[in-house]
């Protein structure tokens, strides 16, 4: 099985029945196939939300956006120039015609009236000769138009309904609202589009050890994923309501678990079997189902996935700021693009779809430099890149590691222990290496993060060799 690719999935149990130890633990791709559906169940029920043209960037749409008019809504002049009927030569009539002011009185044949870019044709005209493509004479007398080339019937007018016609289907449910998107419902009629609502968020930050400012002191340490999930999961779409700290306190968290007016509440800490790690025991007390419980992927394998009831999720991310970053992109990131029906994010630079067929291992059959890129593939699709260091794998696991991009190939980052940030603040993308490593010129499947990033210039400061010891820290 490639990294990417669905298996199917055991039926969930309650949180009750199901064991906390790793032989238990679902394989990564599999686990984020379940995320998925999860989120595409809950998304069902979900009705859209209308919001202004301002407040839909970057959003989905929920539903086609048809044209509410014709595009051009009349026949409109192309050019600066003259609207003429009939052959030439033509007499000029003194008047002008603007855009965005009422249209002219009818040409008859063999006239002319001055017309600008955009505005209504006169009923009559018959083209559109442009200003060079003409001249006027004589001084004295009727000023007439003689046109310096041939003139086409129809020529620089738009036509009504040449772009579209009203009901015409502009674009699918579905499509991501960029600014040209924008722009075209905008000239289509609209004032507002229907989106899927964002999927509201709730962070519990759990741990007694936690300091919230000042520097870490007496065996407690500054709280890092406060400050990051928030924002990372509004990156994500998400409506986040408010980042809480419980400590490490099972009654804070059964209460907080059970009224929050979230759909999706995302835990830190106390998913494994720790004397403080509260998290299994709220669940089976509340009645939750375990969808995933440990997912075969380091860093992180003690995150998990429930229901908490319908259209109700938690993800469970481990204490571990990378690992908790790695339960992000695992489950809480393909749970919320099914909510919103996102797209897959945007290629990272230097990233393209991988073959379809699995990379056998072994070396590479070209120069990874001059290995030709793969053909951009429809939204939803793995995106991948060749490394340009071997990556040493986990035996059985899958690894996801920090990399940069330099002259189209990956560089794995170290500093990339689960409880590390330095090696994931500077990176472009995490590449997926599955069990067993993955050797120079292997293409790997990327997650792409969901902020803008630049690829690295030839000439930047160089990426420092992974160091051993971090290179082998695998928890």
């Amino acid at each position: 099985m490639t990294p990417g690719q669905p298996a199917t999935p055991p039926a969930p149990a309650p949180a009750s029945e199901r064991g906390h130890g790793h032989h238990r633990a679902t394989p990564w791709p599999e686990a984020r196939a379940l995320a998925a559906r999860a989120g595409a169940g809950a998304a069902a029920d979900r009705p859209p939300v209308r919001v202004p043209l301002g407040h839909a960037l970057g959003r989905t749409l929920a539903e086609p956006l048809r044209a509410l008019t014709d595009l051009p809504s009349f026949d409109s002049s192309a050019m600066d120039g003259w609207a003429v009927a009939g052959p030439g030569p033509w007499t000029v009539r003194e008047e002008s015609v603007l855009a965005g002011h009422s249209g002219a009185a009818a040409l008859a044949s063999g006239e002319a009236v001055r017309i600008a870019t955009g505005a209504r044709v006169p009923a009559g005209a018959t083209a559109v000769v442009r200003t060079e493509h003409s001249r006027t004479g004589p001084v004295a007398g009727p000023v007439l138009l003689h046109p310096l080339r041939e003139v086409v019937p129809g020529q620089d007018i738009r036509p009504r309904g040449q772009e579209c016609r009203t009901g015409d289907e502009l674009l699918p449910a579905g499509s991501l609202v960029g600014p040209a998107v924008l722009g075209l419902a905008a000239a289509a009629g609209y004032d507002e589009i229907a989106v899927p609502a964002r999927p509201r968020v709730e962070v519990l930050v759990l741990g007694d050890e936690l300091l919230t400012a000042g520097l870490p002191h007496e065996g407690l340490i500054r709280d890092a994923l406060g400050p990051m999930l928030g924002p990372w999961l509004t990156a994500l779409g998400a409506e986040v309501l408010a980042t809480r700290r419980i400590g490490d306190d099972a009654e804070a968290l059964y209460e907080a678990v059970t009224t929050s007016a979230a759909e999706l509440v995302v835990t830190t800490g106390g998913t494994a079997a720790g004397p403080v790690d509260h998290v299994h025991r709220v669940l089976d007390k509340a009645g939750a189902t375990l969808l995933v419980d440990g997912v075969k992927v380091r860093p992180g394998h003690p995150m998990l996935l429930a229901r908490l009831d319908a259209g109700r999720h938690l993800v469970g991310l481990p204490g571990n700021p990378l690992a908790a970053v790695s339960g992000l992109l695992t489950l809480a990131a393909p749970l919320l693009a099914a909510l919103t029906t996102r797209p897959s994010a945007p290629t990272p630079p230097g990233g393209t779809a991988p073959p379809s067929a699995p990379t056998a291992p072994g070396p590479p059959t070209a120069p990874a430099e001059t290995a030709p890129p793969s053909a951009p593939t429809a939204p939803g699709e793995p995106l991948a890149a060749p490394l340009r260091d071997g990556v040493q794998g986990h035996p059985h696991d899958t690894r996801l590691v920090p990399v940069v991009h330099r002259d189209g190939l990956v560089v794995p980052l170290h500093y990339n222990g689960p409880a590390m940030l330095r090696g994931i603040a500077a990176a472009d993308a995490m590449a997926v290496v599955p069990p067993g490593g993955a050797e120079p010129g292997r293409r790997v499947e990327l997650l792409a993060l969901p902020w803008p990033t630049e690829p690295q210039a030839a000439t930047a400061t160089p990426v420092s060799p992974p160091a051993p010891a971090q290179g082998a820290c695998f928890t």
